[in-house]
């Protein structure tokens, strides 16, 4: 049941809007002055508090600096018998939700109630999401290779180079683009995502560029590609060895000018992005084979980062292990497993082909198929490939 804090020197305010709130089943405290409600502020947790702003000893004003300054997310709604424009305008401005005048206006206070709650939960929700998001993206380990990446990353994050970051399938080349997106100066803008394997070589331009209304016979309506969508922030070319010479082409263009042109349009248009890409090919063998612009490959690796692959960090596992554990168990909502000394050792003999996402998707059969302990005879059992 939603809990709310009235917060006004009237006793029959706080009087009928106690009966109001209670008939709609919210839980009510009261407090007389602003000093009374910032202490209860301090130590219980509301969904909204209501406040006055003409209070004796602490204006509602002062009390919403206050809150404010405490990093209570707790949503305010000011109400006043004296408002005017400019005090509903500051109030908002100092961080209130709304503001309400007197006399009350019964159905308008309900739904701004409604919607201030609405927006805390879903500032709550938006917070843990953020923080499971953060935990997925860690980069775990303590190897030597690992401690040079996070090196690298802290220098050139802040930086407009181009990265270019190289290594095997499932090492982890995506999360070292995410890394580099927020620690640079471009972190609160979006870093958008490009497969170049998985879109067919007759549509990369167009998922790149965007397209006019009436360039191919599906192009039905005007559409932004990837480089406009990145706008201000971080483009991410995952396979960009896989990327056809004809598109190749135009992303030179594009990082050589700063400009690009819709597929079916004539008119340029200007960007602002980072690139980074990836890639699990030797892309100057690529380049031997005339499968890679070799000017390309100069504009896109200003700064190369190359990811090991788990078998050459085997030292980090326990660490992985223990991460990955603890996260996949929280998701299920179960109690954490944990691993005997002996299935470590037994998880570090294995020939892991498909690297990071191969030992993550094990570690989660491990935990739904075995005991609270998981033992060596448990990873000989489920975690070796069929072949052994």
């Amino acid at each position: 049941m939603a809990k709310i804090l009235v917060i006004d020197d009237e006793k029959s305010i706080r009087k009928t809007l106690r009966e109001i709130l209670e008939y709609e089943k919210y839980i009510v405290d009261e407090a007389a002055d602003g000093n009374e409600g910032l202490a209860l502020v301090q130590k219980e947790k509301y969904d909204v508090v209501l406040c006055d702003i003409k209070m004796p000893k602490m204006d509602g004003i002062e009390l919403l600096d206050k809150i404010i300054a405490l990093n209570n997310e707790t949503p305010v709604v000011m109400i006043s018998g004296h408002g005017t424009i400019e005090t509903a305008v500051e109030a908002v401005k100092k961080g209130a939700f709304d503001f309400i005048a007197k006399p009350l206006d019964l159905n308008r206070l309900l739904v701004t109630i409604r919607n201030a709650m609405d927006k805390s939960t879903l500032v709550t929700e938006t917070k843990a999401l953020k923080k499971k998001v953060s935990k997925t993206f860690d980069m775990i380990g303590e190897s030597s290779a690992i401690a040079q990446i996070k090196e690298m990353i802290e220098k050139v994050a802040p930086t407009e180079a181009r990265v270019l970051v190289t290594g095997e399938n499932g090492s982890g080349k995506e999360l070292v683009a995410r890394w580099i997106h927020a620690k640079s100066n471009r972190s609160s803008g979006p870093m958008i995502e490009v497969n170049c394997a998985a879109i067919p070589s007759e549509l990369i331009e167009s998922e790149l560029f965007g397209h006019e209304k009436g360039a191919f016979t599906s192009a039905v309506n005007q559409r932004k590609g990837k480089f406009e969508q990145a706008e201000g922030g971080t483009l991410f070319l995952d396979e960009i060895g896989d990327m056809s010479l004809s598109a190749q082409a135009k992303v030179l263009r594009a990082l050589q000018e700063n400009k690009i042109t819709r597929v079916g349009g004539e008119k340029e248009l200007k960007v602002n992005v980072r690139i980074v890409a990836a890639t699990n090919k030797d892309i100057k063998k690529e380049i031997e084979k005339g499968n890679f612009r070799e000017d390309l490959y100069h504009r896109l690796s200003v700064i190369l980062i190359h990811v090991p692959s788990l078998n050459d960090r085997k030292d980090d596992i326990p660490l992985l292990a223990d991460h990955f554990v603890k996260l996949i168990c929280e998701d299920y909502g179960m109690p954490v497993k944990s691993f005997s000394k002996e299935a470590i050792k037994e998880l570090q003999k294995i020939n892991w082909t498909g690297n990071i996402r191969e030992f993550r998707n094990v570690i989660e059969r491990l935990i739904i198929l075995c005991g609270k302990t998981i033992m060596d005879k448990d990873v000989n059992a489920y975690a070796r490939p069929i072949n052994g």
